[in-house]
């Protein structure tokens, strides 16, 4: 009977759970959260945990995704770095060792930093701006005047993702806030904020609609009237992103953002339809009429590719009928297979005849080949445009496509400008490239220790050459112009999608992790450069990507099943050369759709 019982209940719970989860919820409002966060702090304070220690294990050779850097213009070697989910930091010594200032508050997710260097006040806008899917929402603005030993929330509790803080040039108590809002719901707390009195109130002074935020903020130094806004619509579901829309565009104010107007709308040269993505902002610190955007153009390519005669495209195997499919070249098809790594598996010949009998659909070719993932298409992607008077005309600056950096830029999107020379500029992609002629040609940045997916740039006023990058890994210093870079990656701040350990002796730590891999290392680790002088760092990686689920056999401590992002999954052992991995992500068969793997699978 009690058997019975326990089935029938665990049912009920199971059932339960699938209702919910099945069910779409209303976005949790900023009162509960609030509230939630002081139940929180409460049950921590009651926690028998609370006499528990704990200590980092690591890694932190390749640290985590930087959001933001603030640095110190009189002394650079002392700045602030905002972490995508490991809070901030601050160093004084060049990044060689990091205190974190952030781990008192109940949100560690980041958007921006901005530092009062005169009055060292430190204004932290939470909610990661980068609208991915790892990009967790905040709780609004916080606030420091002790430079970070205490903090005050200053409000704005339902922003959930905050692009910039503007801070005034001359007047402490004035800043602006850009707000891009819910990434997953609609909302009305979005848009552009002023305060003028250093954070005890706020006025919206900048709204389009519920699904279109500001992204990013600048001003004119000479003159902080003038106030830019860069304005992004965006929305998030589980199973789709819409990463523009007709509603992004840019806005100035000359009364220091009470009232606005849109200067990328009518015939001023910005382009205008319903594909504009992410838009990021410079204005020129040495001629503040000119301003630089950085516009995600979503709009497909133009198809100027040459055909290739070899193969068949994989549009012209949609919509055949079972007469077209037989009249098909066996050669491309095949010259297909091979380079799809399917031929020995299926030829043309059998294809033909299975489609001739019935057994497949004329269109089961396309259907297996095809995968509508939304994370790969043909957009235009980064292209840079400039003004010279203040947002009244603007020119693209480059008539060749920018190369590598036409993807997902709803993750990337920053420009930068040099304070003392308006024609060297800095964007910010997959990779990081400068332009010296005004945006006319570009090159790239990146070297070897360098990580891909660059999200910050702080250039030093007086020496535009010294450089503090913060990307995906980390971050990276330059001082020359990124022919040569250092890491300043101790914080142990990578986010992990899974950890799991074996029963080795110590046993092992193993982890996947977002764009950084799967690493393993001994659970006896202690952070210490001692390991540079032999040149072995405790920790080793078993592949590369954005790092899943892993888990170990622990009959032999070796057998590791792991695998990187939509469900590309592998066997292997830890004492065999990496390339012996088999992989074991299932696949579909011809007549079959392709399977449909998450982000994060299993």
């Amino acid at each position: 009977m009690r058997a019975k019982l326990l089935y029938c209940s665990l049912l009920l719970s199971l059932t339960s759970v699938s209702i919910l989860s099945n069910a779409q919820g209303k976005p949790t409002s900023a009162e509960d959260r609030l509230k939630v966060v002081q139940q929180r702090a409460s049950l921590e304070k009651a926690s028998v945990l609370n006499s528990i220690s704990f200590r980092s294990v690591g890694p932190t050779v390749m640290s985590g995704r930087v959001v933001d850097i603030d640095a110190n213009p009189d002394d650079p070697t002392e700045f602030y770095v905002g972490y995508a989910s490991g809070g901030v930091w601050h160093t004084t010594n060049n990044g060689q060792s990091f205190t974190p200032l952030f781990d008192s508050i109940e949100i560690q997710t980041i958007g921006d930093i901005a530092v009062n260097w005169k009055t060292g006040a430190i204004w932290v806008g939470t909610g990661e701006v980068n609208s991915s899917r790892s990009s967790y929402a905040g709780m609004g603005v916080y606030k420091s005047t002790d430079k970070g030993k205490t903090w005050k929330w200053i409000g704005l509790p339902d922003s959930h993702h905050i692009g910039k803080i503007q801070l005034h040039p001359t007047d402490a108590n004035i800043a602006w806030v850009a707000v891009l809002g819910h990434l997953y719901s609609p909302n009305r707390e979005r848009g552009v904020y002023k305060t003028t009195d250093g954070g005890q109130t706020w006025k919206k002074t900048l709204f389009v609609d519920d699904n279109t935020g500001a992204v990013d903020l600048d001003i004119n130094p000479q003159n902080p009237n003038e106030v830019y806004a860069a304005m992004w619509y965006r929305t998030r579901r589980a199973w789709n992103f819409e990463a523009a829309g007709i509603t992004t565009g840019i806005y100035k104010s000359t009364d220091g953002g009470t009232t606005w107007t849109n200067i990328s709308k009518g015939a001023g040269g910005f382009p205008q339809h319903e594909q504009l993505g992410r838009i990021g902002l410079a204005v020129s610190a040495k001629n503040p009429q000119t301003v630089y955007a950085i516009l995600d153009n979503q709009k497909d390519k133009p198809d100027t590719a040459k055909k290739d005669t070899l193969v068949y495209a994989l549009a012209e195997l949609n919509n055949l009928t079972k007469e077209s499919f037989a009249q098909l070249e066996e050669r491309k098809i095949d010259t297909l297979l091979k380079r799809y790594r399917l031929l020995g598996r299926y030829t043309a010949k059998q294809l033909k005849e299975q489609v001739a009998t019935g057994q497949l659909n004329a269109t089961a070719l396309y259907d297996y080949l095809y995968i509508n993932t939304g994370f790969e298409g043909t957009p235009i992607g980064m292209e840079i445009y400039r003004s010279d008077n203040g947002g009244q005309s603007w020119r693209k600056t480059h008539d060749k496509e920018i190369p590598g950096n036409m993807s997902y830029g709803y993750y990337f999107a920053k420009v930068y400008t040099s304070p003392t020379n308006p024609d060297k500029v800095f964007a910010l992609g997959l990779y990081a490239i400068v332009s010296t002629d005004g945006g006319k040609t570009w090159k790239s940045m990146d070297k070897g220790n360098v990580h891909a997916d660059h999200h910050a740039l702080w250039i030093n006023p007086k020496r535009d050459s010294h450089l503090i990058n913060g990307n995906d890994g980390g971050v990276n210093i330059t001082y020359d112009d990124g022919a040569s870079w250092f890491l300043a990656n101790s914080p142990a701040v990578s986010q992990f999608y899974s950890v799991a350990v074996d029963d080795a002796k110590p046993y092992n730590i193993y982890g996947g992790m977002q764009d950084n891999g799967v690493w393993y290392g001994p659970s006896n680790y202690r952070a210490n450069s001692g390991w540079t002088a032999e040149g072995d760092y405790p920790y080793k990686r078993l592949m590369g990507g954005d790092g899943m689920q892993v888990q170990v056999d622990k009959r032999d401590n070796q057998t590791t099943y792991t695998g990187t992002q939509f469900g590309n999954y592998v066997r292997m052992n830890r004492s065999q050369p990496r390339q012996t991995a088999k992989r074991i992500t299932p696949r579909h068969s011809m007549g079959e759709k392709p399977y449909r793997f998450n982000w994060q699978s299993p």
